[in-house]
């Protein structure tokens, strides 16, 4: 037989069932945006409260709350005596698996929130095992996917061991003569609850129609701007609002092709950019991820493809799967937190990379070639990781008098410290070096 009855106890663990599945309906909204509704995470995956209180303690209080009143309710009921296991052995080891895997989730989550205090408060807070997961695009196993799958394995333990020792038929009002079925409406409108908050809080979409659109289009609300397949803006986009996602749109510049002011959590994906005067792309003051892009045709002896600048203080902005091909910069980082990888920069008459003015950037696997005086440029106090580029036929600038345009493939200036690896050099005059007191570190390839 199993112990006595505790009705008061029995009533504030009905509690807990309803405060953990509010913390799955979290979860469970969190995917419906990232996967359902073209939100932008992670700034807008931010489930139901997260809208309302910062994400990270949202979860922390969660997930810390949910661990100490497991731990106290296994202490309160004895879950550990002979007659528990008598009486339902599946229900106990069910309970003992939540608070296992619940204890591991706890301990990702002061994880994150120690990263999110060392961070300044921003993202990107991976805690443990998502050190190694992308960041949270549609289809990717991300960490939305990850503290899911954790959340929703202890939620079923528990509710398996709730329900399979009883206690949901002694806790509900009416629960005589309904038995199970308060306490299962009561999960169940909890759980469906965030398909209401999810669909509340989803990005507006715009489509654009193949075919000529007379720019510039400004967008100053969180949105979403979709191209169909042909579609192109003629005089440019302005983004100045978060949580801007720009998809599958050619551009057609005047000095600028796509300018990003003071904004944060945007998406350009799959745009490309020709005929621009000056920047392609260019960013200020605002944190951005930027793929799958081109910039091209430059009508202008200045232009630059992709400039981000004056951004340090902000979550690290992404450029990746890019193709520039000309200007006089190819892709331009000042004063940015910044992550550059497998792109493509051709053809440049400045240099092909530059990393400057105190910023921290990791640039690897990019192609840079046929350069006019320096293909990677770490320069002014920055710190770069320079890792498995291919820097091929830098030119010598020879109209310069400048030392530095003698066809470097990696240069190192103004004490700036370089760390480079596995990086392919081929055909550059100038080889690799560093000027006025920086420094260059060559690591071994793993």
């Amino acid at each position: 037989m199993p112990p006595a009855r505790k009705p008061k106890l029995d009533a504030a663990f009905a509690v807990l069932i309803a405060v953990m599945a509010a913390h799955e309906a979290e979860h469970l909204a969190q995917l419906l945006q990232k996967e359902v509704f073209p939100n932008r995470c992670p700034g807008n995956c931010r489930g139901a409260l997260g809208f309302i209180f910062d994400l990270e303690w949202v979860h922390f209080a969660y997930n810390i709350s949910i661990f100490v009143a497991l731990v106290g309710f296994a202490a309160a009921y004895g879950l550990w005596r002979a007659e528990w296991r008598r009486a339902a052995p599946w229900a106990v080891g069910a309970i003992g698996a939540g608070l296992l895997i619940q204890s591991y989730h706890g301990v990702e989550h002061v994880a994150k929130l120690d990263q999110w205090f060392a961070n300044g408060h921003h993202s990107p807070t991976p805690g443990i095992l998502g050190r190694g997961l992308g960041p949270p695009e549609p289809s990717s196993f991300s960490l939305i996917e990850l503290h899911f799958i954790l959340n929703t394995a202890v939620f079923i333990c528990i509710v398996v061991g709730y329900f399979g020792l009883g206690f949901g038929r002694r806790s509900w009002p009416l629960s005589r003569r309904l038995g199970t079925v308060p306490a299962a409406a009561t999960v169940a409108v909890l759980l469906l609850a965030p398909v209401g908050g999810a669909w509340a809080t989803r990005t507006p979409t715009t489509v654009l129609l193949a075919g000529t659109h007379d720019g510039p289009i400004v967008l100053d609300e969180t949105q979403a701007l979709v191209g169909e397949p042909g579609a192109v803006v003629r005089g440019g986009i302005l983004i100045t609002a978060d949580g801007v996602t720009v998809r599958g749109i050619t551009v057609e510049a005047g000095d600028h092709g796509i300018e990003v002011d003071g904004a944060k959590q945007v998406l350009l994906e799959d745009v490309h950019v020709r005929g621009a005067t000056l920047d392609g792309i260019n960013v200020r003051r605002s944190q951005v991820r930027i793929k799958d892009c081109s910039v091209t045709d430059f009508q202008g002896d200045y232009g630059q493809g992709i400039d981000i600048s004056f951004s340090a203080d902000l979550p690290p902005s992404v450029i990746e799967n890019c193709e520039v091909n000309g200007g006089q910069e190819g892709i331009y980082v000042n004063s940015v937190n910044a992550l550059v990888r497998q792109n493509r920069v051709l053809d440049s008459t400045l240099r092909g990379i530059t990393v400057t003015e105190m910023s921290m950037a990791t640039v690897e696997s990019n192609d840079v070639e046929r350069v006019l005086g320096i293909g990677i440029f770490c320069s002014d106090y920055s710190h770069c990781e320079i890792h498995e580029n291919a820097v091929r036929a830098t030119r010598a600038d020879r109209s310069s008098s400048d030392g530095m345009r003698a066809g470097y493939a990696i240069v190192s200036h103004y004490w700036s410290q370089a760390t480079l690896r596995d990086n392919e050099v081929s055909d550059n005059p100038g080889g690799i070096k560093t000027f006025a007191h920086a420094r260059i570190t060559i690591e071994q390839g793993h």
